[in-house]
């Protein structure tokens, strides 16, 4: 009971502590309130006038077709450049993505070869890396595919697949960002808190103070974790009843 009394008044304490460190204040309120926000509107549901640089070394109709087919909103008019330019304009953020299309392409895809295009992509953008990665290689393949048929087609499929989300059935971004941003959060925060409670005490000279009282280091350091632990807990609660099931509306199931 001794040792169980004494982790609760060191948390006690802490708490205190907290409430007068306004700049401690502040960030707890940020990360569980805009932070989430902006996280979770800011990802985007598809591309939106990404920037693309093309090396066309082939020359080719297909080459050509290859180009004609990124166009707004999705992507920006294609950029053409040599390949000394990329590695620049990437570094420059002039482009996120630069498709490289080697020489003899066209030849060899009518030839049945399996040429091999170069994707360099910004991954500092992230959320248009992720996404466009797979859009790009789609546009790519959907071309090849139909100029060696020499037509377009669509291909009917002999079966019908229905696809059915559960808990997000039209896969809106902002909920799953919502929730992944509050779990980003939680995690930062509670090895922050803790740290920085830590740290408090080495500023305020009271580390010496506990080290002699009738505590021990871990009772000390289990006060510290209990009493960040559950700020962290009630931030959370707070933000997913006011931000995440509030403002952004989405349904928690559980």
């Amino acid at each position: 009971m001794r040792r169980a009394s004494n982790i609760y008044r060191l948390g006690v304490k802490e708490l205190w502590s907290l409430i007068r460190d306004p700049m401690m204040l502040v960030l707890i309120a940020y990360s569980f309130t805009a932070a989430i926000y902006i996280a979770a509107t800011a990802m985007p549901e598809t591309l939106h006038n990404a920037p693309v640089a093309i090396v066309d070394e082939d020359r080719s109709p297909l080459s050509e077709r290859i180009v004609s087919a990124f166009y707004p909103p999705h992507f920006r008019a294609p950029i053409m450049v040599s390949p000394t330019e990329v590695d620049r304009g990437m570094d420059a953020g002039r482009f996120t993505f630069a498709l490289d299309i080697p020489p003899d392409f066209q030849r060899d895809v009518l030839a049945g070869r399996s040429p091999v295009m170069q994707l360099n992509i910004d991954a500092t953008r992230m959320s248009q890396a992720f996404t466009g990665n797979s859009d790009i290689q789609q546009i790519v393949l959907g071309e090849v595919n139909e100029f060696g048929r020499r037509y377009r087609t669509s291909a009917e499929s002999k079966i019908d697949l229905a696809l059915r989300a559960r808990f997000n059935q039209n896969l809106e971004r902002s909920w799953f960002g919502a929730l992944m941003e509050i779990i980003n959060q939680v995690t930062m925060l509670s090895i922050i808190l803790s740290g920085a409670a830590l740290i408090r005490e080495r500023e305020h000279g009271t580390v010496e103070h506990l080290l002699v009282m009738p505590v021990t280091p871990t009772e000390i350091m289990l006060a510290k974790v209990w009493s960040m632990g559950l700020v962290v807990l009630a931030a959370t609660a707070f933000s997913l009843a006011f931000i995440v099931q509030g403002a952004l509306r989405v349904p928690v199931e559980g």
